[in-house]
């Protein structure tokens, strides 16, 4: 049976993803294959190259740096994170993304983005690091209202955590399991219908379809934590979640607080280990 790892998005809250893999890779943990939304593929990546420390080392770093994450970005570019920073300047070289041994490595790597034609989640699987493979994990973190669509072999793609934010049932599809997820909500989180989403659809004419996906998207998470649950319980699967809420915003600034959630996330990975959770 394939083992998989399966990563929850959440922005600056995947710092705390990022200090699980850390220690997964300290400790020699692996899996056949890999799958992540947004930040789940933004800094799950660098688990298949090998890449300990990276995560938090550039976010500390370029935290107050503009052309990272910065209103003027979005307000310049159309994107809060700025996309040619982010997917091209940093990782080729600012912070080398080590591309050759991404590929090397013989786990499966995915991802998931959202379709902007149809709001459905959109699977890809990437073996190579090149540009296209940037381009889909850009998309998979495309925040809708703060990120332009990516435009992929004729369609436009945004946020994968639109349509499948912890895609263990997609992953349980492709034979794997005994999966570990890794979620940025901590246990018995439920999300509410969203306040004031209909102020949102002006905003998205030319989109329809994700405004729908943004519409629903509390009923099938909800839905999907019921499903983990049930997989933990029975066995089937592992759980590293926080305790509690994390204490960091979806955007931050401040390199303490970055290294505080990446400290949580270490933690909680060793006592998972630690209690022989494995790989779930």
């Amino acid at each position: 049976m394939k083992r998989g790892l399966v990563l929850e998005g959440g922005a600056m809250r995947g710092l705390f993803t990022a200090g699980v893999l850390d220690v997964l890779m300290e400790r020699g943990v692996r899996f056949d294959g890999m799958i992540g939304v947004s930040a789940g593929a933004c800094f799950g990546c660098n688990m298949k190259s090998g890449q300990i420390g990276r995560v938090i080392r550039y976010n500390k770093r370029f935290a107050k740096d503009p052309r990272y994450c910065s209103w003027t970005s979005l307000l310049r570019t159309g994107d809060l994170f700025g996309a040619d920073f982010c997917y091209r300047r940093l990782p080729l070289e600012l912070d080398v993304f080590d591309c050759e041994a991404f590929e090397r490595n013989p786990m499966e790597f995915h991802v998931v983005a959202t379709d902007c034609a149809t709001g459905k989640p959109v699977y890809r699987r990437l073996d190579k690091a090149d540009e296209a493979a940037f381009d889909w994990i850009r998309a998979s973190a495309s925040m809708p209202l703060v990120s332009r669509p990516v435009a992929i072999d004729g369609g436009e793609y945004l946020d994968g955590g639109l349509s499948d934010g912890i895609p263990l049932k997609y992953f349980e599809s492709l034979g794997y399991g005994g999966n570990l997820v890794v979620t940025t909500r901590p246990r018995g989180y439920r999300k509410f219908p969203r306040r004031g989403v209909a102020l949102l659809k002006p905003f998205l004419r030319r989109h329809p379809a994700v405004y729908r996906a943004i519409r629903t998207r509390h009923a099938w998470y909800n839905e999907t934590l019921e499903y983990i649950e049930s997989r933990v319980a029975d066995g089937k699967a592992g759980l590293i979640a926080p305790d509690a809420p994390l204490p960091i915003s979806r955007v931050c600034h401040d390199p303490d607080a970055m290294q505080r959630v990446y400290e949580i996330g270490r933690e909680a990975a060793g006592r998972h280990l630690d209690a022989g959770g494995g790989h779930g």
